[in-house]
């Protein structure tokens, strides 16, 4: 029944994956600007020159023998050239990753860290200051772009690693407010306050092992959005990262790097909701 299963579970990940980088390969190649290089437009290029770079570029024009030749390539660790950089796609990526895992880390890290400062203390006072405050707060930082929080802590010298978690702070405080302030009112909660158990032994055996099924689902949708964020602190604070490299690809129509990437991200999504379903299954048993 298990082998059942896990196959079952391995053909949804490969097939979510294999869609996902055929439909970034359909959206770059059927795009506006696909079939034109800004290479044609240097003066120093005969006919010749011009003929020889746009054959370069004909396999790309019929996308499912391109994807076809793609996966074929990819099975033997070969991401492909980049059109732009004209650089192997497995380089760019083994070079750019750690600046972007940086990043990602430092961004949900302080995110986490400050919505639960925040969320926890909001719960257990129940003081409409401080609720009101610490949602004002929140709420300014859910309308504020990220790209306009990076830029500011980079003109004020600040640690522009942080502006990830600025986003993320918000969603984080106001789920986790909602999340601990349901768990109070549990019949299992009531029971330990009856009982005259201490507020602290109440929110780390009772509330917190109720919530943590809910927290631990956002945090696998914390992963996308922190990548998704990434790419305009990239661009504009020039970190040389995935996010800056998925720019500079866009802008190029640099096809084997943006399919190469659409995979990647599909991989890492995949992956962080399995390990979070895997988290919640645990710790739902563990409350049952």
């Amino acid at each position: 029944m298990w082998i059942r299963r896990i196959f079952r579970h391995l053909a949804a990940f490969v097939i979510t994956i294999l869609i996902a980088g055929l439909l970034g390969a359909t959206l770059v190649r059927f795009g506006p600007g696909f079939e034109s290089d800004e290479q044609e437009l240097d003066p120093r290029l005969n006919a010749h020159s011009v003929q020889a770079l746009r054959q370069s570029h004909a396999a790309e024009q019929h996308l499912p023998a391109f994807y076809i030749h793609y996966l074929g390539h990819m099975i033997q660790g070969d991401l492909g050239v980049s059109r732009s950089l004209e650089r192997p796609v497995t380089e760019l990526l083994s070079e750019r990753a750690p600046v972007t895992l940086r990043l990602m880390l430092y961004g949900i890290a302080s995110g986490w860290l400050l919505g639960l400062a925040l969320a926890v203390p909001a719960v257990l006072v129940r003081a409409p200051a401080y609720d009101l405050a610490s949602t004002a707060l929140s709420g300014v930082f859910l309308c504020v772009p990220t790209a306009v929080v990076a830029l500011a802590l980079f003109f004020a010298n600040g640690p522009v690693r942080f502006a990830i978690g600025l986003l993320i702070f918000p969603k984080v405080f106001r789920y986790a407010r909602n999340v601990l302030a349901d768990a109070y009112t549990q019949p299992h909660v009531l029971a330990a306050r009856a009982r005259g158990l201490s507020p602290a032994s109440i929110f780390f055996r009772q509330v917190s092992l109720w919530a943590a099924p809910q927290l631990l689902t956002l945090a696998g949708v914390s992963i996308g959005i922190a990548f998704g964020a990434a790419i305009p602190i990239e661009v504009l604070c020039d970190f040389p990262g995935i996010g800056q490299l998925a720019w500079t690809a866009a802008l190029a129509r640099d096809l084997p790097v943006l399919v190469s990437l659409t995979i990647l991200v599909a991989v890492f999504t995949q992956i962080a909701n399995a390990a979070s379903d895997l988290a919640v299954s645990v710790c739902t048993r563990e409350r049952a």
